[in-house]
């Protein structure tokens, strides 16, 4: 009896064992490949824009660490991406980060300006390799949706009046005036542009901010975790992640066209 008592005992410890070894099998697969992501990402965005420059460069890539052709590099990307937009008639939003703005612009006049106080971004755009984050910073992003903590259009169900003496014009208020405020703009790229609201002192505000990047990182997780298990690396998202106050997050957030651009400059 004893003896049977022992066997299962080993046995279940085996099954443990080996299921711990599993998952920690696991873990190291899913780390690794996570880590190949950005390498990834960036190898192809240098092979897009090689695709496009086949004959350019033969002079360039010997004076790419030359300080004075990458600040005018920088310029003329941005100057690029600005007179594409210009172009388009619409509201869009620069996003300067050389002097920590976010503004909204129609035809190059500013209509609206905001100052950022806190700027995280990928380390492939911080201290990637210059030429090919300027290439790519030549053209606008391209906005394909967004996810926020307020509405986008607010909607107001209304009964029409009988006739005008019935009517009574009202201004019903804005309840986004106390609701945090934060929010993803993402891109046709993949490039996802996080806004959210400086003011962080309430509770509510606090909780609020954590449970929208919980739920980010969790989306961000299983898809993550569908691609590991069809043998597949990652997509990785370039990401540009902005404090600014709150009333100019949301005024930025409904005055951007639901397919609006974004010009960034470094």
């Amino acid at each position: 009896m004893e003896t049977e008592v022992v066997t299962k005992r080993s046995g279940i410890r085996i099954v443990l064992i080996i299921l711990i070894l599993l998952i920690c099998s696991f873990i190291i697969y899913f780390s690794v490949m996570s880590a190949m992501a950005p390498a990834r990402k960036l190898e192809i965005i240098k092979n897009e824009l090689n695709s496009k420059h086949n004959d350019q460069n033969s002079i360039d890539n010997k004076i790419l660490t030359d300080s004075a052709y990458s600040k005018l590099l920088k310029e003329k990307s941005f100057l690029q991406s600005r007179i594409v937009m210009a172009e388009s008639d619409s509201i869009y939003l620069i996003i300067d980060l050389s002097d920590s703005s976010a503004n909204l612009e129609i035809s190059g006049i500013v209509v609206h300006a905001a100052k950022i106080s806190d700027i995280k971004a990928s380390k492939i755009l911080l201290k990637g390799d210059e030429s090919v984050i300027y290439s790519r910073l030549a053209t606008p992003f391209k906005i394909s949706g967004s996810t926020g903590t307020i509405k986008r259009d607010p909607i107001l169900v209304k009964m029409a009046p009988k006739d005008t003496s019935e009517y009574i014009p009202d201004t019903p208020p804005d309840t986004s005036l106390n609701e945090p405020v934060n929010y993803i703009l993402e891109t046709t790229d993949g490039t996802r542009i996080y806004v959210y609201q400086e003011e962080n002192e309430k509770r509510s505000d606090q909780m609020s901010q954590f449970v929208f990047d919980t739920k980010d990182k969790v989306q961000n997780a299983i898809s993550s975790l569908k691609s590991v298990i069809a043998f597949k690396v990652p997509d990785y998202h370039l990401f540009i992640k902005i404090k600014i106050p709150r009333a100019d997050a949301k005024i930025i957030y409904r005055a951007l066209p639901k397919t609006g651009q974004v010009a960034v400059f470094w």
